[in-house]
């Protein structure tokens, strides 16, 4: 057993030893860290840019088979809101609920938001209002609801 408990020792210590590690930072060629700041698309800093949620009824909350199918939805991004703001978007699932007009209870909604951040310039903003026009005109709806607010953006 003496033996046995001797070689135990080194053995479990060097088998601890492998396990151990120091994390190291990673290195990059040429000393070059990669950066998405610094191009228009990317800036290190912003002024004038502002941030949009434009929001979408796709349909009744309790009738998901009616309305915008999620394939219906991605062609309308692609070809209705991608080519206008290539650099970057992002879309996100809500549930919401609209009063239309004549109406005294209000719809429960799938809804999507659409959300872009962008250089404040009067071409952009035609750009979200022909977005706004395209879906109403796909779809019949009253209206798309737009909230835009000054953003301070950086990557």
């Amino acid at each position: 057993m003496r033996i046995r408990n001797s070689l135990l020792v080194p053995c479990l210590a060097a088998v601890l030893a492998g396990c151990a590690h120091r994390a190291t930072a990673p290195t990059h060629a040429a000393g070059i860290v990669p950066t998405l700041s610094g191009d228009p698309a990317h800036p290190g800093q912003t002024s004038g840019w502002v941030d949009t949620r434009l929001y979408f009824g796709l349909g009744p909350a309790d009738h998901p088979e009616q309305g915008i199918s999620e394939a219906r939805w991605r062609e309308f991004l692609d070809r209705e809101v991608t080519p206008r703001f290539p650099d970057g978007l992002s879309v996100a699932d809500v549930y919401g609920q609209w009063l239309s007009k004549g109406q005294s209870v209000p719809e429960r909604l799938r809804s999507k938001v659409l959300i872009i951040d962008y250089p404040d310039s009067q071409e952009n903003r035609a750009r979200i209002s022909a977005i706004r026009e395209a879906w109403k005109k796909m779809t019949g709806d009253q209206s798309v609801m737009r909230v835009t607010q000054p953003a301070d953006v950086s990557f």
